[in-house]
């Protein structure tokens, strides 16, 4: 549940900013945080996470995503590699 409010936070935090939608400056950070609380994370907390609904801060960074094709892709891009080798060593993907 941190990570996903801490992720949500940082997120929302990069909209109000208004950054320009050719580079995402603050992406960088925001994607180390990530990162960061993956690799902290114990198995047993992704797991615990993993069946938790959404809450209605959740779905809004969620459609903002959706409706922000580039940033979706640059945050997915920074970090797709640490997040799922952490899932998989945690048997959450197979």
């Amino acid at each position: 549940m941190m990570i996903r409010i801490s992720l949500l936070a940082v997120l929302l935090a990069i909209v109000s900013v208004g950054m320009a939608r050719a580079q995402y400056p603050i992406l960088d950070m925001v994607a180390q945080r990530v990162i960061e609380r993956y690799q902290q994370s114990t198995c047993e907390q992704l797991w615990e996470q993993r069946g938790q609904p959404k809450t209605q801060r959740e779905q809004e960074v969620v459609q903002m995503l959706r409706n922000d094709p580039q940033m979706r892709a640059d945050l997915i891009n920074r970090i797709a590699a640490p997040v799922a080798n952490k899932m998989f060593e945690c048997g959450l993907i197979p």
